[in-house]
């Protein structure tokens, strides 16, 4: 599913516009953004947590000539999926 079919999805079951759907999913975007650049973890229960994850400098091999290549420290959004999330991919 990609956004547009998110839109589409949400505007759908709320009854919205499509305007409004994409304008409610925006803010929700924003609203986890703003989350992990301030708390650095944004929870949605049931859902899961977003959280920012600090990554070490290492080195790596450049996929074309085999050479090593220094990878720099950085920092990344790690997900881990709440309960009900996970229940729901769990069979039977």
């Amino acid at each position: 599913m990609n956004k547009s079919q998110l839109v589409g999805y949400v505007a759908e079951e709320l009854r919205l516009s499509r305007l409004g759907a994409a304008t409610l999913i925006d803010k929700v975007l924003e609203g986890v953004q703003k989350g992990l650049r301030e708390d650095q973890s944004v929870t949605i229960v049931g859902f899961g947590t977003f959280e920012v994850k600090d990554r070490k400098a290492r080195l790596g091999r450049n996929p074309h000539t085999g050479a090593p290549i220094r990878i720099g420290a950085g920092r990344r959004v790690g997900f881990r999926m709440g309960k009900s999330l996970k229940d729901s991919f769990s069979p039977g």
